[in-house]
């Protein structure tokens, strides 16, 4: 009978491992579900990474900068003029990165040399200081879209009246750039905003706050 207890003493010690691998498996659910739920709290509402494609935002932004996008501002205040947005190309997977040229209710009118003019209600027009305007070539080149209708390529409209929730953004490399000037990106609706563009995480040589 001693013989017995002995055997089944060792049984049970062999089998400890194993439950107490369970045993920290099981512990460590909860800190892997809390951990995930921050992570997609951060990622909804906070902030996120995005890396730059393109040289639309050029020389302000480059290719392959990578950014940290602030989620959080804007549900405490409006989006201002000149901020750099993200936000979808119609409703898609693909992200777009602008500035802010257009708020809310005003018009914007731009001229052949690239000049902008804003209005606001019942105001007159005024020469907008755009000091973030980058022209590739050094002149300003206007935007045309093909127009089916006469099978050629016209300019786009020249001036645009915004809603109350909508922003005409612009990319900084003006002659390189598909924005509001252009119908399939149209007029950008405050829903639509994903955030704002707040620091430059990489390359680490231009590493801080976005301008």
């Amino acid at each position: 009978m001693t013989k017995k207890k002995t055997d089944n003493n060792q049984d049970h010690k062999k089998q400890d491992p194993e439950i107490n691998i369970v045993k920290e498996i099981v512990e460590t659910i909860p800190y892997i579900v809390v951990a995930v739920l921050v992570v997609w709290l951060v990622v909804t509402f906070v902030g996120q990474r995005t890396q730059v494609s393109g040289s639309s935002m050029y020389d302000t932004l480059e290719n392959g900068d990578n950014l940290w996008i602030d989620k959080l501002s804007y549900r405490f205040h409006d989006p201002e003029r000149f901020d750099i947005i993200v936000f979808p190309f119609q409703d898609s997977d693909v992200y777009y990165i602008k500035r802010i040229i257009g708020l809310p209710g005003e018009t914007v009118q731009i001229e052949e040399d690239g000049t902008i003019l804003i209005k606001e209600k019942n105001e007159d027009f005024y020469r907008l200081e755009d000091r973030y305007a980058y022209y590739d070539g050094g002149q300003f080149r206007p935007a045309y879209e093909y127009d089916s209708s006469s099978d050629q390529y016209v300019p786009v409209t020249q001036e645009w009246t915004l809603g109350e929730d909508e922003y005409f953004v612009m990319g900084d490399n003006r002659n390189d750039s598909k924005d509001s000037r252009y119908e399939d990106v149209g007029l950008i609706k405050r829903k639509s905003l994903i955030g704002k563009a707040a620091i430059r995480i990489w390359p680490l040589s231009k590493f801080g706050k976005i301008d």
